[in-house]
């Protein structure tokens, strides 16, 4: 049996000695084949005897092998990964983790249905589409949580964030004392992966969340249909859109995560209305909206996530109302040079170059304190030995790293960074 580390900054820590009499939580997703049929049940079990049997220690995070030597997984699962953990150490042993074990299967049906604000019958109006729901966990989203990589702790601290949430809501805590309105407000520069990482986020949860809700949905809201050319008619469209969110959410079984993208579009500051110099249906849009994440916040089934480049301009009343306003930067040397690693990563497991050793960005520092990065040898070089092509392609990806970083953009290369 094998362990094969994934692409991430953590696995380069170093690892420490676990602290006594202390299990830390260790996510094992598993995804099964689209087409199989086998109970989800029945392959977490297979799993979990599967790794008892199996591992002494896991490497955090890593995709697992050796299970397709069991035919019963085999024949309904796709793939095993030990994914993210809140232990600092890069690897764990068995008997210190707490396994937790979540079996899904994404949808293979269209992956977006759109949802009209206009359904009243009005004939003046376009008949815009004002959302598009999918249903999760969705195949165009799978992978998406890995693919971003973060200079900081983001990722976790969504994570955590929603685990408190359930925390609260299983406790039945008081409203008035402690009161969140499960909204989060990502905002920064465009560019930094901030609508993916809501698309993201949701698709993970969908999957960490699938024993308390079996189904779940993201929904998207077109900022831009909601505003009507009839004077006072935008308030009501942003009604009537969170009146269809309601439905869903009404589903108690079913997660629903609400996706605001460029809210200040819906949600810019009251007081330029007020002063004459926005239009004043704007105001109505930010007050309905308002009420309608009142409304929302009582429910334990739903997440609002949105996003921003403007964060100024948005009205200080939605800002307060997130319970997380968390800035997203462009990544610093360190994050571009791990997603460049990445981008090469896929494109030696696709067969399109041949095979080598890519160096973490630690070891990359190492052989650029050692070398003279003016005169890079060439890869071509028939000569060179496997260290020397590994240490010239770690040099070549820091000097891309420095490029990316005073100015330059990988968005060509790395795709989905909304």
């Amino acid at each position: 049996m094998t362990v094969v580390p994934c692409n991430d900054i953590k696995s380069e820590g170093m690892a420490l000695a676990p602290e006594p009499n202390i299990k830390w939580t260790v996510h094992v997703e598993v995804r099964m084949r689209q087409r199989a049929t086998a109970r989800f049940e029945t392959i977490q079990t297979r799993v979990y005897e599967f790794l008892l049997s199996s591992f002494e220690r896991f490497t955090l995070p890593s995709v697992l092998t050796g299970w397709e030597e069991v035919p019963e997984l085999a024949s309904s699962v796709e793939r095993i990964i030990v994914a993210e953990s809140a232990c600092p150490m890069s690897s764990l042993r068995l008997e210190d983790t707490s396994l937790q074990i979540h079996v899904y299967q994404t949808s293979d049906s269209d992956p977006f249905e759109e949802y009209s604000s206009f359904n009243n019958g009005n004939s003046g109006e376009d008949d815009t589409m004002a959302a598009s729901v999918c249903e999760l966990p969705n195949q165009n989203l799978d992978g998406l949580w890995d693919s971003l990589i973060y200079a900081d702790d983001i990722k976790l601290k969504l994570l955590d964030y929603i685990h408190a949430t359930l925390v609260f809501s299983d406790a039945n805590v008081d409203f008035n004392l402690i009161s969140w309105n499960r909204v989060v407000l990502l905002h920064g520069p465009p560019g930094t992966g901030k609508t993916s990482l809501c698309r993201a986020l949701a698709q993970k949860l969908s999957i960490r969340l699938s024993h308390r809700y079996p189904n779940s949905r993201l929904l998207e809201i077109n900022s831009h249909s909601l505003f009507s050319r009839w004077f006072s008619e935008s308030g009501k469209l942003v009604q009537r859109l969170f009146s269809s969110i309601t439905e869903l959410v009404e589903e108690e079984d079913t997660f629903v995560v609400v996706l605001i993208d460029e809210v200040e579009s819906l949600t810019a500051a009251r007081a330029g209305a007020m002063a004459g110099t926005e239009p004043s249906d704007g105001l109505r849009v930010v007050n309905a909206l308002l009420t309608q994440l009142d409304k929302l916040k009582h429910r334990k089934n739903v997440l609002i996530m949105s996003t921003s480049n403007l964060v100024k301009a948005i009205d200080s009343a939605f800002v307060d109302r997130a319970d997380i306003v968390q800035y997203v930067d462009l990544p610093p040397r360190e994050a571009i040079y791990d997603i460049l690693r990445t981008c090469l990563c896929e494109i030696i497991s696709k067969g399109i170059i041949a095979p080598t050793t890519i160096p973490t960005f630690k070891q990359a520092q190492l052989h650029e304190l050692s070398s003279d990065t003016k005169s890079l040898p060439l890869l071509t070089n028939r000569t060179s030995t496997t260290h020397d092509i590994s240490k010239s392609l770690a040099l070549r990806l820091l000097a891309l790293s420095t490029e990316c970083q005073v100015g330059s953009t990988i968005r060509p290369i790395k795709k989905g960074s909304r």
